[in-house]
């Protein structure tokens, strides 16, 4: 080798060298990245979690304090329900048996 192509391949190298350093220093951003998106992602599912929790207690109070009171409030107008079938038939029986009295009467 002449000396022009030496001091060529030792820039060479040296360009080599620091492209590798800069190669090792972007994979350490990444790996850091990455380490930032993993963190963060268990945030987001601990924060789902949480929420989840929280909208399940929510609707059970909800059923308890608003639906129960629905329904006794419910239950009391269904006992204050006038019996429909026995009054219509009472009235039926009372047709007939009008309608016997007055067809035997005449």
């Amino acid at each position: 080798m002449t000396p022009p192509e030496t001091t060529s391949v030792a820039v060479e190298l040296a360009n080599l060298r620091s492209d590798i350093g800069s190669f090792g220093r972007d994979l350490g951003e990444i790996k850091t990245s990455c380490a930032v998106l993993v963190e963060r992602s268990a945030r987001t599912e601990q924060d789902v979690r949480d929420l989840r929790r929280e909208l399940e207690d929510e609707v059970k109070r909800l059923r308890e304090d608003e639906l129960k009171p629905l329904k006794a409030d419910l239950d009391a107008v269904k006992g204050r329900q006038w019996p429909l079938q026995s009054i219509a038939g009472l009235a039926s029986v009372t047709a007939i048996g009008l309608g016997i009295w007055t067809a035997v009467g005449r």
